[in-house]
């Protein structure tokens, strides 16, 4: 794996703590939490505070995740919003995290400046024994305060101010007075500058979950169904209509049909489709290559092409099914009949525009494992255990093509391959949050007026 940290592609675009301060500041959040410390005094955390060292140091890379089910979060800096999240369990953590963020960046700015903020993303499951415990999980709620309790602190003065306001005896009440100026001093003038964070809470009907060897659930859609990494069988009863392997393709391409989750790259609007194909072909032809024991390091579209002519008799059903939809569409030969039977089938597709862009992307990167730069972009936890299979040769081929073709321009990339013409909003594999009372009456809840 060094090959992939030493060119940005894991643990890449980690936030570095080296500062005595914030070190101090993610000890008492961690202690908060965990009831745990470290002795560290530089590392890096990723965007939910997991720091891979922390977690060597202490033998636990489950050190914020209780049993892969209970994200716990530590936030240093409003700039963890561009981090990655690593040992990831569930695909809509990232997404909730960072929506949190985004939603109180200024309040968070400020209450980071003075303290860490410790929350948890919060489910009705504590411990997924089973398969069918995991589809308990309805909704996730975020949880937030700094180490200091500063926001339940403020919404207890608010109460305090309220009262005041509304009660007839108050300005002779010297102990509430009292109390709101020992509270206004840890948290400020709370009217003028209110110390909130907004509760948000996010649907969870369809996602990925690393447990039990892997497992998507699309529960918010027409014709729900489960579809298995593993053995199916293992999972026991389920309580969704349909449950798939991998195995069964056929049944995956009519569930993806159906519920109108896929494209065509062929029929795709505003994207090169045919240099899309051309790529994936050159890393079939790389995968050939490099168990023929080929040097691939730094080669080039040109020394593939030759490579391909040279083993065309090696090559497998997938290209040949690219080769004849590339004939199609550059040359205008005969359309082939690409069932989903075919290996080629789904390197022939990709999500449509909807709200689980990012999680059927990452159904097909793990259907399509020769298309190494998809199974790296959508589906980074397939594509670790996936490299440490390989030969050396395809490693370094691997490692340098997405260091020069990717890493160079990444929302480029993104772009040209999942983009569509029209404009919409960043693929999110989670909801709006659910509106909240406190977004409709303010931080402290209605306050009446004389």
């Amino acid at each position: 794996m060094m090959r992939l940290i030493e060119k940005g592609l894991m643990f890449g675009n980690l936030i570095r703590v080296d500062s005595s301060v914030l070190v101090a500041r993610y000890n008492r959040a961690l202690q908060h939490l965990s009831d745990k410390q470290t002795k560290l005094d530089a590392f890096h955390i990723d965007i939910s505070g997991y720091s891979p060292e922390v977690g060597d140091e202490l033998g636990d890379d489950l050190y914020l995740n209780h049993e892969g089910v209970n994200r716990q979060f530590i936030l240093l800096t409003t700039e963890q919003k561009t981090a990655p999240l690593l040992n990831v369990h569930f695909s809509t953590s990232r997404s909730i995290l960072r929506h949190f963020i985004q939603a109180n960046e200024a309040e968070l700015f400020a209450l980071t400046a003075r303290d860490a903020v410790a929350g948890e993303l919060v489910n009705s499951v504590y411990v997924a024994k089973s398969a069918a415990k995991l589809f308990d999980i309805r909704q996730i709620k975020v949880e937030a305060d700094t180490t200091e309790g500063t926001v339940a602190t403020a919404a207890k003065l608010g109460e305090m101010i309220n009262r005041f306001k509304m009660e007839d005896d108050a300005w002779f009440d010297d102990v509430l007075i009292a109390d709101m100026i020992g509270l206004a001093k840890k948290t400020g003038d709370v009217v003028r500058n209110p110390v909130s964070l907004r509760q948000m809470t996010f649907q969870q009907d369809n996602f990925w979950t690393a447990k039990f060897g892997g497992l998507y659930v699309f529960r918010g859609v027409e014709h729900p169904a489960a579809i298995a990494g593993g053995d199916k069988k293992k999972l026991g009863d389920l309580p969704i209509p349909f449950v798939f392997d991998l195995s069964e393709t056929t049944a995956i391409a009519k569930f993806l049909l159906i519920n109108d989750l896929i494209e065509p790259i062929i029929e795709a609007r505003g994207i090169d489709a045919a240099a899309i194909l051309h790529q994936k072909m050159d890393f079939v032809v790389a995968e050939v290559a490099s168990k023929m024991g080929e040097d691939l390091t730094g080669a080039t579209r040109r020394d593939l092409r030759n490579m391909g002519r040279r083993y065309a008799d090696d090559l497998p059903e997938e290209w040949q099914g690219l080769a004849a939809l590339v004939r199609w569409s550059d040359e205008g030969g005969p359309w082939p009949h690409i069932t989903s039977e075919h290996p080629a089938y789904f390197y022939t597709l990709r999500a449509k525009d909807h709200a689980d862009a990012d999680l059927v992307n990452m159904l097909l990167a793990q259907l399509t494992p020769l298309d190494i730069r998809q199974l790296f972009i959508c589906h980074k936890e397939a594509f670790y255990s996936t490299y440490a299979t390989w030969s050396d040769e395809k490693k370094e081929y691997v490692a340098d093509f997405l260091h020069r073709e990717y890493q160079v321009d990444k929302a480029g990339t993104r772009k040209a391959l999942f983009g569509h013409e029209a404009p919409m909003a960043e693929p999110q594999q989670v909801p709006p949050p659910i509106p909240d009372m406190i977004e409709q009456v303010g931080p402290w809840g209605a306050v009446r007026r004389n």
